[in-house]
């Protein structure tokens, strides 16, 4: 069994057992991200949700306000004169039936996967490497588009996909230890009015179980959803 390190246990020891404020615990987190790099701050909600059945399952972006202080490196499947268009876009790779081999050999220098529906065809059969890596294009993440320039713009500036995993629980990176705690905070806003708007249909009973926020290499803070979702956004 793993035992904690000394600066772990050290951070663990300021984390009280309750539910905090969203600002507080947001404080709190920032506090506790004492590593030499410029951590990145993680929020992990349980939700009520089973994902082995198709209405209980999330998948969508969110927009973060604040952007998410992530450099994203963008691939894009496409053909003919869009090519050239994504690459001028900004996109780190671009090409049709040359990338679909490179990744097909299991080269992914690449955070995120854009395609034109025209190379979905293509692109499905690279399902088994794509797969596992959560790096499928797909049309409610708005990474299958005709609109290059606006899709690679948006996810450079902060726009992220997140997903619930097998157990029902989303993990979204949503800004980093050097960003204000009022900056995280409107960007953990936005991210839960996301989770709120796209509940799933088939979502039975308490749909909220728990949200935690953590740094890279810090200790989790338990935050109070209710006090989170009672929060105005200024518009």
């Amino acid at each position: 069994m793993a035992k904690n390190s000394k600066r772990m246990a050290s951070l663990s020891s300021k984390v009280e057992d309750r539910t905090y404020d969203p600002l507080e615990g947001i404080k709190l987190v920032k506090e506790n991200a004492t590593a030499k790099f410029d951590e990145t701050i993680e929020a992990h909600a349980r939700l009520g949700i089973d994902p082995k059945y198709t209405d209980q399952q999330l998948r969508t972006t969110v927009t973060l306000p604040q952007g998410s202080g992530q450099t994203v490196r963008i691939a894009v499947i496409t053909r003919g004169e869009k090519v050239a268009e994504a690459k001028s876009a900004g996109a780190e790779l671009a090409g049709d039936d040359d990338l679909v081999e490179i990744i097909n050999k299991g080269e992914m220098n690449f955070d995120l996967l854009i395609a034109t529906p025209d190379m979905m065809p293509k692109v499905a059969k690279l399902g088994r490497v794509l797969g596992p890596r959560g790096l499928m294009p797909n049309p409610k993440a708005g990474t299958v588009t005709t609109d290059l320039i606006g899709a690679i713009k948006e996810f450079k500036a902060g726009k992220l996909e997140f997903r619930a995993d097998r157990a029902g629980i989303v993990h979204v990176r949503f800004g980093k230890a050097s960003f204000s705690p009022e900056a995280l905070l409107e960007n953990l806003k936005t991210l839960q009015e996301v989770i709120d708007r796209n509940k799933p249909s088939g979502a039975k009973g308490r749909y909220w179980k728990s949200l935690y926020l953590s740094s890279t290499m810090g200790p989790s803070v338990e935050i109070d959803v209710t006090a989170l979702q009672e929060i105005q956004q200024e518009v």
